[in-house]
């Protein structure tokens, strides 16, 4: 193992899951489940088993849907029903048989969606402002959300919390919310696409309230120490789009985490070295008000992921694109060989 890569490799516990090592895979969104079931079937059981043989610290799954009206993709799994409670116990029972630990990423489009992936109905949203662009993969544009009404937003919370009861379930070790990249959470989050009036709305302190009454509903369920939040300022639908005050911002979303007693976070932005403000990247701000445990992801590299768990600005490294392309990332990170390219949008069957 090369000198420069040891804190990598360090064994470490973090809330509930002792990880054989500072890695993390990356939720990546892969639209391999059944489309009609939502159903996980034996290639991502395989997908999964082997990233958990080459020894990555904690598996967190691609999203998976809450509801038939948190669909946005094609293809997407869900936690919604027995059958995909089952389908994804095999994934779990896999995963731990090579010594993993997997959770699963909670997830509700909200706005970023169209009929043709509800059912016909207007996908849900804290306001009703059409994201602008064409829904990817499956190539429509997005329709104009229907506001949720106070009861539909306490149903969606419900659901949220079902969905992690549900994964406890099917065997994995806790979820991930997904607070991130322009999704329902999000949507709460941005003076962008909540114009609401009511508690829901207002300045971001306030606007977070859904995102906080989210996380406390789950955390009632499977524990804080088994609940990670992901978090970001870049959207799907504009991904250029930051902060207009970044530390101001971190520090009122630490802040909310803090007050509804979250100990592990997922802040996520592209590049990882992206300055932000006072010269410093968005794991530096949030290290300067958080104290918890940090996954960090922003198209990491391992000279970049070494440097920053030895800084302790991060407490584990999160890899995306390069457990897509290789299988054995972490046997080829420790005997030095070089690392298979990302090939962009490949069928399932040729990563396991």
């Amino acid at each position: 193992m090369n000198q420069t890569t040891t804190k990598l490799f360090e064994p470490v516990t973090i809330g509930a899951w002792e990880l054989r090592t500072r890695t993390a895979m990356a939720p990546l969104t892969r639209c391999f489940a059944d489309d009609e079931t939502g159903e996980v079937g034996p290639d991502v059981v395989e997908y999964y088993r082997k990233r958990a043989a080459d020894g990555i610290g904690l598996i967190i799954t691609e999203g998976i849907i809450i509801s038939p009206l948190a669909k946005g993709y094609p293809r997407v799994s869900g936690l919604y029903t027995q059958s995909q409670v089952e389908a994804w116990k095999k994934v779990t029972d896999a995963v731990h048989a090579e010594g993993g630990k997997i959770i699963a990423q909670i997830w509700h489009v909200g706005r970023i969606s169209h009929k043709g992936m509800t059912g016909g109905l207007a996908p849900q949203a804290p306001s009703a402002i059409k994201a602008e662009g064409i829904a990817a993969r499956s190539k429509k544009p997005y329709d104009e959300p229907k506001e949720m009404s106070s009861e539909e937003i306490q149903e969606v919370i419900k659901q949220f919390s079902q969905a992690a009861r549900n994964a406890i379930s099917a065997g994995f070790d806790g979820v991930e919310i997904h607070g991130a990249h322009g999704y329902l959470i999000d949507q709460f989050n941005s003076e962008i696409t909540n114009t609401r009036t009511d508690r829901y709305g207002g300045d971001l302190s306030q606007r977070l309230t859904f995102m906080k009454e989210v996380i406390a509903a789950v955390i009632d369920v499977v524990g804080v120490d088994r609940t990670l939040v992901r978090f970001s300022a870049h959207k799907v639908d504009n991904v250029d789009y930051m902060w207009e005050e970044p530390e101001k911002a971190v520090e009122t979303f630490i802040e909310a985490f803090k007050e509804v007693g979250l100990k592990m976070i997922h802040p996520s932005i592209l590049n990882f070295n992206r300055i932000l403000e006072n010269n410093m990247n968005l794991y530096e701000l949030v290290r300067k008000y958080w104290d918890g445990f940090i996954f960090g992801v922003g198209d990491l590299d391992i000279e970049t992921a070494e440097d920053a768990l030895n800084k302790e600005i991060i407490d584990v490294a999160v890899f995306g694109r390069p457990l897509i392309s290789n299988p054995v990332f972490l046997k080829k990170v420790r005997n030095g060989e070089e690392l298979e390219p990302y090939i962009g949008k490949v069928h399932l069957k040729t990563l396991v």
